[in-house]
């Protein structure tokens, strides 16, 4: 008889369980996933160029956000974090794939860039404490079952700076992601590949921080400099001061 619930983190373990293992998973598994994935580096997939979003270059040479500490929130291959360092962030970089890690520091040290990554839970005790200035995330927050909104908005309370913001891309609601009821995916025991948001559903998340800039990201073209693709929302939100 199993009696090993006394305290949310507990409830939130046993309901990161309720999915099955794999992609889906935020914990466990996850890792190993996205391992696979990033193993084949040639697959066409367009978070794999070595471009920063067209959002977060758009904020900074709009002078939305200045250079400071920050960190780039499940980092993939890196290019957002190398895009930050190279315009005078001191930066931090997490992922759960150490083959994600792997790619990201071969890059880093190819641009010379001084980057600290870390490989694990984003949301555990030994992560990046910060605090930082802005905290940039391109797809980790559409990969997270819904119970760990909880954990998300617990984790950019505590990490970000009074008066810095919090950059976000994110599945776009009738254009990329599953737009199921949050009670559906624990019967259906996946995330279906990710979760897609309306811009009313990430205000209301997001509604302990001030909305800066909400849209649709731009469609980059491959010779553009910048990653841009339609199907994510770009969200620049600010901590008060």
């Amino acid at each position: 008889m199993d009696r090993n619930i006394r305290s949310v983190d507990d409830v939130l373990k046993l309901m990161d369980s309720l999915f099955a293992p794999g992609a889906d998973r935020w914990t466990g598994g996850a890792g190993t996933w996205w391992d696979g994935f990033y193993a084949d580096r040639s697959k066409p997939v367009p978070f794999f160029v070595a471009k920063p979003d067209e959002s977060l270059v758009s904020y900074l040479d709009r002078g939305l956000v200045a250079p400071g500490r920050a960190l780039d929130l499940g980092c993939g291959p890196g290019r957002n974090a190398l895009h930050l360092a190279s315009r005078g962030f001191e930066v931090d970089a997490v992922d759960l794939s150490p083959g994600a890690i792997a790619w990201a520091g071969e890059r880093a040290h190819e641009a010379g860039a001084d980057i600290r990554f870390h490989c694990g839970d984003a949301f555990a005790e030994d992560a990046p404490a910060g605090p930082y200035d802005l905290v940039h995330d391109s797809g980790c927050f559409h990969h997270l079952p819904p119970h760990r909104r909880v954990s998300y908005l617990a984790f950019v309370d505590r990490v970000l700076a009074p008066g810095g913001h919090l950059s976000l891309s994110c599945f776009a609601s009738g254009a990329m992601g599953s737009e199921l009821p949050d009670a559906d995916f624990y019967r259906e025991a996946g995330l279906q590949g990710g979760l897609a948001y309306t811009p009313e559903s990430l205000r209301w998340i997001f509604s302990e921080l001030t909305e800066v800039e909400l849209r649709r990201m731009r469609d980059e073209p491959a010779d553009s400099p910048c990653f841009g693709e339609e199907f994510l929302w770009t969200a620049l939100f600010r901590k008060a001061r």
